[in-house]
């Protein structure tokens, strides 16, 4: 069965990030994160987006049991079903609520 392909992104969603980054240290895991993984792939592909080293990232995979569930790290957003990012916006078709949402945005973290 061919599965559809969900990119989700490292910092603030799979890991406790909160916006201290440090180039060598990857934040522990989220809770929850390997459960939501898990049901996720039953039906979807799931591959790693980061801006951070794909070593670094594929270990700390591999260091928190999450790596049998993700099959690929990246450092580019490629062509997928969707896109899980904690600084992300979705267009709605409308600009002018678009730039509104723009100007008030915060990362969840912030809130």
């Amino acid at each position: 069965m061919f599965k559809k392909t969900v990119m989700i992104d490292l910092d603030g969603v799979l890991n406790t990030y909160c916006g201290e980054y440090d180039e060598e240290v990857i934040p522990p895991v989220k809770e929850g994160a390997k459960e939501f993984l898990e049901t996720l792939s039953e039906n979807y592909e799931l591959k790693l987006f980061t801006t951070r080293d794909k070593e670094l990232a594929s270990k700390w995979l591999v260091d928190n049991g999450l790596n049998e569930l993700i099959k690929e790290v990246t450092n580019i957003k490629e062509p997928a079903l969707l896109y899980i990012d904690d600084r992300a916006i979705t267009f709605r078709g409308d600009y002018n609520n678009l730039l509104e949402e723009i100007k008030n945005f915060q990362v969840w973290f912030k809130k």
